[in-house]
Parts: C-alpha cells; sequence; structure tokens
C-alpha cells in the first residue's frame, strides 16, 4: 500500500509550547495559510512535564488578553525560599541576594500541560488542524536535499517487522516549511542536527533528568503561590542537580528534582536520588499526612548559547527545547520556547511571502530578548563543572556583580555519554528500601504515568549492537541503564546462569535519558506506535 500525501503551507512536528506558539503567530499573521500540526500523544499536553513556575512574557505577546480567555494561569508566585540541604539540616538563604535571575515575583505556578491544551484550543479556533496520535517518524527531502516534510508512522506493525490485518501505512504531509518543535532530544532534530552540521562548532549539549510529582498535601501545610528551590543533599559535591517545590492550587503541591545527566558514577541512580531528597525533614514534613498522584520524568535540555545549533536549515527550522532554548539559571524554558517559535512564524511568513531566505530566522532569534537572555545566563551551567560551592560563588558574581556580562564565555569540555568512570573506579551507592508512605518504588510510579503502548509492536529503543549490553557496558560500567532509566525499562537478568539485556519498552516514559547518558550512544529512541506513552494529566 502506497503512502498517502498531503500538502501544506507549513508542517509542525510537536505539541509543545514553541510549535503552537508558531502556529499560532502565523495564524495572526497570516489567516490563509493552510497550517497542520503533529502530537505523537494521545491528546495535546498528554506527553508535556515540566515543574512549571511560568513567566507570561512570550504569552504577553502572543495573545496579550490571555486573562479573558479563561487560560489555566492562575496562582502567582507569592513567596520564596532557597534552602542548602544538609543531610538532617536545612540553611535558608535570604531570596534578596538570590540573582535576579532566580526570582520569580511576578510568575506563575502552573500545569504545562494544561497551558498547551489550552493553547492547542486557541490554535484549533484560528485554524490550525492538529492531529494528535500521529507521530512524525520520518523526515522527507526534495531532490536537491532540502527537508520537504515528514511521514506518520506505520500502524499495525508486529515485533518482527511483519504487517498485521490492522496495518496502516504512515501519511506524507509535505510543506513549504517543516517546524521540529519536538521537545528536548527531538529524534528528527537529533538526526537533522547531524545531517546538516548545525552544531558545528558549538559546544557539545547538556542535558538533565528532571522528576516531578504532584502530591495533596494537608491543609495546614499548603501555602499557595509558595516557591521553594533546594540544592545540596543527596547529592555530593561534585554532582549537579536541585529541586523543585511549588505549592499550586487544590491543595496541591508540584515536588521535583532535576540531575544533571554529566555525572560521573554508574552506580548512581537518579529515581532513586529523588525518592531520597524526600525523606529529608524540611521535605517530609510537607508531605507527610499527603498523597502522591501523579509521578512522570522528562530529559530537560541545559547546553544554553555554547551548545544551541543552528536553528535553520534548508526547509526546515528548529525551535524550542528541540534546539535547546531553555534558560538554565532561570529554570525556565516556556517563555523562550514560545519567543523562538514566534521568531520562526516571522520567518516563515518572509519566506513564503517575499522568498527570503530561512537564514534570517538566526539573525531574528539573535536580535530578540530570547537570546539576550541566553547570553547572559551562558556562564552559569559550565561553572558548575567546578562543583557545587564554587559554581555558586561563581554564579553570584557573574549574575549579581556582572549582571551576566563578563567578558569571556566557559566551555561545556564534554557530552554527557563520555562522562561516567568505570563501575571499579566509583563507589557504590546503598539506597534505602521505599517505605510506599513518602518513597516508591520504579513500578507503581509508572503506573501513575498511564503509560501505555500497544501490544506486538516493535521496540522503539533500538540497539545499534544487541552484544554491546552484555560484552562490554555491563562489565565496564555495571550497566547504568538499570539505574538511569526513570522507568524500569533497561534489566539484566540471568538466564541458565548467563546474563540477558531486556528491554521492557512497554514502561518507557519518552524521557530520553538513555539516548543522552548511554556511554557508547548504543540506544537510539525512535517514535513507538501513534498515541503510545505517558498520557500526563495536570503534569
Amino acid at each position: 500500500m502506497g503512502r498517502e500525501s498531503m500538502e501544506y503551507d507549513v508542517v509542525i512536528v510537536g505539541g509543545g509550547p514553541s510549535g503552537l506558539a508558531t502556529a499560532i503567530k502565523l495564524k495572526q499573521l497570516d489567516s490563509k495559510l493552510n497550517i497542520c500540526l503533529l502530537e505523537k500523544a494521545s491528546e495535546i499536553g498528554a506527553h508535556i512535564l515540566s515543574g512549571n513556575v511560568f513567566e507570561t512574557r512570550a504569552l504577553d505577546e502572543l495573545l496579550p488578553n490571555w486573562k479573558e480567555l479563561n487560560s489555566p494561569i492562575k496562582t502567582k508566585v507569592s513567596k520564596e525560599k532557597f534552602l542548602f540541604l544538609g543531610k538532617n539540616r536545612s540553611l535558608s538563604w535570604p531570596t534578596w541576594l538570590l540573582p535576579k535571575v532566580q526570582q520569580n515575583h511576578n510568575n506563575y505556578i502552573i500545569s504545562l500541560a494544561n497551558l498547551c491544551r489550552w493553547l492547542g484550543e486557541q490554535a484549533e479556533v484560528l485554524g490550525v488542524e492538529i492531529f494528535p496520535g500521529f507521530p512524525a517518524s520520518e523526515i522527507l527531502y526534495n531532490d536537491e536535499g532540502s527537508v520537504k516534510g515528514v511521514a506518520t508512522q506505520d500502524m499495525g506493525i508486529d515485533k518482527e517487522g511483519n504487517q498485521k490485518d490492522s496495518f496502516e501505512p504512515g501519511i506524507e504531509l509535505l510543506g513549504k516549511v517543516t517546524v521540529f518543535a519536538e521537545g528536548c532530544r527531538g529524534h528528527l532534530g537529533k538526526q537533522l542536527i547531524e545531517k546538516f552540521k548545525l552544531s558545528e562548532g558549538k559546544d557539545p549539549q547538556q542535558y538533565g533528568i528532571g522528576f516531578k510529582e504532584i502530591w495533596e498535601i494537608e491543609d495546614k501545610n499548603h501555602e499557595e503561590g509558595m516557591v521553594t528551590h533546594t540544592a545540596g543533599w543527596p547529592l555530593d559535591n561534585n554532582t549537579y542537580g536541585g529541586s523543585f517545590m511549588y505549592h499550586a492550587e487544590n491543595k496541591q503541591v508540584f515536588l521535583g528534582y532535576v540531575i544533571g545527566l554529566d555525572y560521573k558514577n554508574p552506580h548512581l541512580s537518579p529515581y532513586d536520588e529523588f525518592q531520597r531528597f524526600k525523606t529529608h525533614p524540611a521535605i517530609r514534613k510537607i508531605i507527610s499526612g499527603g498523597k502522591r498522584i501523579s509521578y512522570g520524568a522528562r530529559a530537560l535540555i541545559e547546553g544554553g548559547l555554547q551548545s544551541l545549533p543552528k536553528m535553520y536549515m534548508p526547509g526546515a527550522l528548529l525551535v524550542g527545547c528541540d534546539a535547546g532554548t531553555l534558560n538554565m539559571p532561570k529554570i525556565k524554558g516556556s517563555h523562550t520556547a514560545m519567543k523562538s517559535g514566534m521568531i520562526a512564524a516571522e520567518t516563515i511568513i518572509e519566506k513564503i511571502k517575499e522568498n527570503k531566505s530561512l537564514s534570517g530566522y538566526e539573525e531574528k532569534f539573535k536580535n530578540s530578548w530570547a537570546y539576550k537572555e541566553l547570553h547572559a545566563a551562558r556562564n552559569v551551567k559550565p561553572s558548575f563543572s567546578w562543583g557545587l560551592i564554587l559554581g555558586i560563588i561563581f554564579t553570584g558574581i557573574d549574575q549579581i556583580l556582572f549582571k551576566g556580562k563578563l567578558p569571556f564565555t566557559l566551555k561545556h569540555k564534554h557530552a554527557d555519554h563520555e562522562t561516567l568512570k568505570s563501575a571499579n573506579e566509583m563507589p557504590k551507592i546503598d539506597y534505602p528500601k521505599y517505605d510506599n508512605v513518602i518513597t516508591f518504588d520504579k513500578t507503581s510510579s509508572v503506573y501513575l504515568t498511564g503509560t501505555n503502548h500497544a501490544d506486538n509492536q516493535p521496540v522503539h529503543l533500538k540497539l545499534k549492537d544487541p552484544d554491546l549490553p552484555i560484552s562490554y557496558t555491563l562489565e565496564k560500567f555495571d550497566e547504568p541503564a538499570q539505574r538511569y532509566c526513570p522507568a524500569g525499562v533497561y534489566e539484566v537478568q540471568k538466564e541458565n546462569d548467563v546474563n540477558k539485556f531486556v528491554i521492557n519498552s512497554q514502561n518507557c516514559i519518552h524521557c530520553k535519558t538513555c539516548d543522552i547518558k548511554e556511554p557508547s550512544q548504543n540506544i537510539t529512541w525512535v517514535t513507538p506506535e501513534g498515541s503510545g506513552g505517558p498520557k500526563y494529566g495536570n503534569m
């Protein structure tokens, strides 16, 4: 069966903040444009996970009347805390001593998933065609090499690659311009960066793994609008990371932890560090007596300006976290992602109407406040390679005294997959047992994500060398996929006294950590069958 094709002015891949902002801005600039937006999740927002303290700057520009449009942005930040954690104690740092970039006085505590659902509604009102449950799995090229669109995943293929009775071929979606807005470590964006050498001359990209749980807590412990961040325990001084606790409406707190994926110890389990963090007295006292109602995890992109690839190529643009526009010290990326999408829309209009080059996108982005933010923030993340204390001291000097205008730019020296030491060089970590009250195992956590993948479909976590996990990675690194995966996808099991590497792909919550951290880059994440993966509600 051949694939059908549909032609549009613009094809957008990804229904997150950057993709939706691109679609809305395009329709505002020219309501006659024919635009489609593909989303791999079962609905807009179902794969979106973020802290999220939201800065409205880009939204103020895009939809100035958002307050009148019944947006889900309600809870204004009313109070802030920053804590340094020791094993049993905490030290509160005066918020007036925090760099301005880390202050949240005018921001809102929101669910980014719900914001995206609402943005999707605004886009549809303007006439954007949104197709949820249709993952873009392949980039299509014109004869001369420019991007001409994408093809969606074939449906109804079994594990062996054979067509089932339910087989339906994918659809080709062709555009004058294609916008890739897949979020952090987008699998098509990754291919484009490599094919068009978009990262040439740039530093290696940097990532973190972010965890989030939503808890319903007792009224006496809830302070709506309160924002708390922490640094320190349970991580050691040489491992980058920290936590957030945001008191949202309805007696809920958004509790989370981020760990830099440049960590060195292969015995470290980011998931277990998060669970252990919750046992700290300063955190436990807030959630004790409460109930965990949601869990999720997602990689986030932290390299900043030094690692930002060229964002245009023939026929296509990269926007948002598919490129890497997150502002790391601000711990925010939604507003910069949206702004990049809005600039992309302006560039596309000029391309379609005046036949101008898409290269104008780069110049427009460099003249924007989003670029200025990233430029001022550029030295913060690399400074933490010196350790927590020196990183904090340098950040204070850089952000408070010099306001991000130091006359040099620090470099990221290694990609995250290059940083692991051999297992026999590093100390083992003894994580406490889960108590099923404050701390929980991966199986019960994955259950809360609503993750589902259709039975008997190809495994979407591809091994370049199927023997490598046992023949090399197990011996050298004690197979770290068992620990860095936040969903229990990877296991080493013994069968007849022989080690076997097992992939439980049905557990995958699409965080992309394996694609990033695997030391030999042996694991490649590709799209599973349509609408597979987590089904996040309020995340």
